[in-house]
């Protein structure tokens, strides 16, 4: 185990400490359960079906892809029983036509064989989406062991690849603290349950720490280390230390709110490079009635031999929903790294029309350069319109446009083919 193991591992440890302290000057929850027989027919039942068409259509391929899928997720959430919850959830993703598009892993490989189409990420799968035991010892203190969910800020750096049908998960212990303006989350990662099935899953010996303090509600000062130790994936296995400010203010009829991260990266575990990258992300956002603006700058550094990555994010939410530069394991960010600026306008109308009730729209434009040598890559559109057609059922409709500058020198950096992509979902949250 290495220094910075044994350093995260006993801070994991001292948090557990600090919670299990503050726990004992906590109130039991009134009328608890008597038994945990009681607890689990006191529960609640999960069910959310999300199904999807998404067609894409990409510039050096003849053949677009479509893909109409249904996840289906079902599980219990007993009550509370002398502080412990326990929550078990099926997931299973159904294909309801032939399938004409690829599933694709690192390297290009294909899952089902269909590389004469585009990517869409969406393999059937039936696995055991979460399974874990949590013990709220007081407001102040919790653990949760077993498959869990870990989303954490934006999730720029772990999160759920929820916008794929097959959820990213954790085999973990984690331990959260919360006292006054101080919050600590502490995660011990022993297997990644990816969004293929599992026999491309990730054997795990990895650290999440993450903390925060807010004084003041117009600033959060937050700290982080991502210690990712990947068995079966060394190029991913990578240390990642970092800073972030965020906060929010009224400013007249405006509502501000900002975020600044900067994170440094280098090798770990079983990976045998050596290197030291810088990331960097700045934005702005401001809120008048039913309209927010948002401006947003991103920075993945790149040393000419390999990219700043990010193998546990979320990375669709960030460079653009067309997913260019989006690859399994992290960002396909190319050895010259990836920077980009893009501009959001959301509308929330007051709108009850019967056919849409509740509806959001949201346009943004990206441009991208590589971050090593400034070359323009490319730019994207991306525009949705969503509506709450019940508080339980969504529908959404969502575009991406990806052009690439032609003017790139292939080679040089990654330049990744145009295309777009269309989505038509309905989803129900019971």
């Amino acid at each position: 185990m290495s220094a910075i193991s044994r350093t995260l591992g006993t801070l994991g440890l001292g948090l557990c400490a600090a919670g299990a302290a503050g726990s004992a000057l906590a109130a039991q929850t009134p009328a608890a359960p008597a038994d945990p027989i009681a607890a689990i027919a006191a529960g609640k039942p999960i069910l959310e079906v999300r199904a999807r068409y998404e067609d894409v259509d990409q510039a050096n391929l003849a053949n677009g892809a479509q893909a109409f899928t249904v996840r289906t997720r079902l599980g219990w959430e007993t009550a509370s029983w002398q502080g412990f919850k326990a929550l078990v959830e099926v997931e299973n993703v159904a294909h309801l036509d032939e399938g004409h598009f690829n599933v694709a892993v690192p390297g290009g490989a294909s899952l089902n064989g269909q590389t004469q189409y585009p990517i869409i990420n969406d393999p059937k799968v039936t696995e055991l989406n979460r399974a874990q035991l949590t013990w709220t010892a007081s407001p102040h203190f919790s653990v949760t062991a077993g498959r869990q969910r870990i989303l954490v800020d934006d999730q720029r750096f772990v999160g759920n690849v929820g916008w794929r049908q097959d959820e990213q998960t954790f085999d973990a212990a984690r331990a959260d603290v919360k006292y006054g303006a101080f919050q600590a989350t502490y995660a011990y990662v022993f297997h990644v349950n990816r969004i293929f099935g599992q026999s491309l899953d990730w054997r795990s010996d990895s650290h999440l720490l993450n903390f925060s303090v807010t004084p003041d509600p117009r600033l959060k000062v937050e700290g982080f280390v991502y210690a990712l130790d990947f068995g079966n994936a060394a190029v991913s296995s990578t240390l990642t230390r970092g800073v972030r400010l965020s906060g929010k203010a009224p400013a007249g009829p405006l509502k501000l709110s900002y975020d600044a991260t900067w994170a440094r990266q280098g090798a770990y575990g079983n990976n045998p490079a050596s290197f030291g990258l810088d990331y960097w992300q700045a934005s702005a956002t401001a809120t008048w009635k039913r309209v927010t603006v948002r401006g947003d700058y991103e920075q993945l550094d790149g040393d000419g031999t390999r990219g700043f990555i990010t193998p546990l994010a979320t990375t669709h939410g960030f460079q653009g929903w067309a997913d260019a530069f989006a690859a399994v394991g992290g960002n396909k960010t190319g050895v010259d790294g990836i920077k980009d600026f893009n501009v959001s306008l959301a509308v929330r109308p007051n709108l009850k029309l019967p056919f849409l009730p509740n509806p959001e729209f949201l346009v943004r434009r990206y441009d991208f350069w590589a971050e090593r040598t400034g070359a323009k890559i490319a730019g994207e559109w991306d525009a949705q319109v969503q509506s709450a057609l019940t508080p339980k059922l969504t529908a959404a409709l969502k575009y991406a446009a990806f052009t690439r500058h032609a003017a790139v020198p292939l080679g040089t950096t990654l330049t990744p083919p145009s295309r777009t992509k269309v989505w038509l979902s309905l989803e129900f949250k019971l």
